[in-house]
């Protein structure tokens, strides 16, 4: 066996999405604050999930929704993040073999239910986000595979697990892990609120443990608290070897040490649903640099997958992406 089996491996909060559309006045009217992620506990999740008559159920989350990606085009991957050995974290495992994503972990046996989130999708394809992370959050330094971390050419961290000290524990070794076997190390913001609440660890976890840094505009100057991207790419300096900055109809900005590149967002028809385009906008920047690609390169394979995400509903890809590089 390779020394490297897998391309990358993500370790984040493992969630079964559900997806939904609905109208402007029913998002004012459910008291939901449009265009952001909120966490939300094991009642309101209930309450809000009775609302929802059309829904579409996937395995997801922002790391599994790139490992999905990253499978699709033809790369090899590992997913840690934190299931109960119920209905739904079983189908959340079953689906991540089945698209070829290696599940290194065992099921909870105790303690909360599988995390969900619900995603309601307006008709300007802006998404809200309320998530119960359930048992997700509970992931620790023990439930890192070194071996597994050691075998992949990058560790892709998720910034929504970042809310418990165990879970930044978990963060820290994966990295040190990844580092002492000669690999790379990514981190993704995920959101701009994340990213408020943990400002100064996030710049300590850059400056310290990543080589590898994905935002999109609203994160990376929210983190250095500017009001510019321009400002923001200054404060980041050369903290990181690649930075990838999406900007939404804009495209996004690759960043290399002392280089700038932008570059364009790929055609699409109709953007039906936003829901994953920076997951899968992740995967094929990975997958790029995995595959001998130079960062430029990786941006654009990263925005043919982001237009593929963003014409259709939910956050994983219907074409094969493979077919699209």
């Amino acid at each position: 066996m390779s020394d490297t089996p897998f391309d990358v491996t993500g370790v984040g909060n493992a969630i079964v999405d559900v997806i939904t559309s609905i109208e402007e006045s029913e998002l004012v009217r459910l008291g939901l604050n449009k265009g952001t992620m909120t966490l939300i506990n094991d009642e309101q999740a209930a309450k809000l999930y009775q609302t929802i008559t059309n829904g579409v159920e996937t395995s997801g989350g922002s790391a599994a929704n790139t490992m999905a990606g990253i499978a699709s085009l033809g790369g090899q991957g590992a997913y840690f993040g934190k299931v109960t050995d119920d209905v739904l974290g079983r189908s959340f495992v079953e689906d991540l073999n089945k698209i070829g994503v290696i599940y290194p972990m065992r099921p909870a046996v105790e303690g909360p239910s599988t995390a969900r989130c619900l995603v309601f999708v307006t008709p300007d394809a802006e998404r809200t986000m309320q998530t119960y992370l359930g048992v997700s959050i509970y992931l620790n330094v023990d439930d890192i595979d070194p071996e597994t971390i050691g075998s992949s050419k990058i560790t892709y961290l998720e910034g929504y697990l970042f809310d418990r000290d165990e879970a930044k524990e978990a963060f820290i070794k994966a990295a040190e892990l990844a580092h002492f076997a000669g690999r790379k190390v990514a981190l993704t913001l995920s959101d701009p609120f994340c990213v408020e609440r943990h400002r100064k660890e996030c710049e300590n976890l850059i400056a310290s443990h990543v080589d590898i840094l994905f935002a999109n505009q609203d994160e990376i100057t929210g983190l250095f608290e500017v009001t510019s991207l321009e400002y923001a790419i200054g404060a980041l300096g050369n903290s990181v070897e690649v930075a990838a900055i999406t900007r939404g109809e804009k495209g996004s900005v690759i960043k290399m040490l002392d280089e700038v590149v932008e570059i364009p967002p790929a055609p699409v028809d109709k953007v039906v649903d936003t829901t994953g385009a920076g997951d899968l906008f992740a995967a094929g920047v990975l997958f790029g640099l995995t595959h001998g690609f130079d960062a430029p390169e990786a941006g654009r394979i990263g925005s043919l997958c982001a237009a593929e995400i963003i014409s259709h509903y939910g956050a994983r890809p219907i074409a094969v992406l493979s077919n699209l590089v």
